[in-house]
């Protein structure tokens, strides 16, 4: 099959001229469909809005803070504090808490420096478990 590329058309057997050959693409097949999916998208676009509607249970504040909790501070040196007051000894922590905060303290949070030793840190946790009270480690995000 054979394309002409004047505008001349071809003849056939009998002599008659037809008329010249497209070349040309159709795209009226091409801008249907897709006004057919801007259609289907437009149409469920405003269905995925509305969606379900879910109603978030609401919670009680706890009425702890981090200052009413014993906070066990551990500098680079070893020096250790419960709340801002030193403290001498690692065996001490699970008397000292009870003490300062009373029988309903179950957690300690350990601020520790990040160039203190891994030892003085495991120290002092496991006086804390073994105290019965609940580690929660301070740490510093980005």
């Amino acid at each position: 099959m054979a394309f002409s590329m004047g505008s001349s058309g071809s003849r056939n057997r009998r002599g008659r001229q037809l008329p010249p050959s497209m070349s040309e693409m159709n795209i009226v097949p091409l801008v249907d469909v897709v006004l057919v999916l801007l259609i289907i998208f437009m149409i469920t676009a405003q269905a995925m809005e509305f969606g379900l509607e879910i109603e978030v249970p609401k919670i009680k504040k706890s009425s702890m803070s981090v200052k009413e909790n014993p906070v066990l501070s551990i500098s680079r040196r070893g020096d250790m504090k419960l709340n801002e007051q030193p403290l001498a000894n690692i065996a001490l922590i699970g008397p000292e808490v009870r003490r300062r905060f009373g029988a309903e303290a179950k957690e300690i949070y350990i601020r520790c420096d990040k160039n203190a030793t891994v030892d003085l840190f495991a120290q002092a946790a496991d006086a804390c478990g073994r105290a019965g009270l609940k580690v929660n480690f301070v740490t510093k995000t980005d």
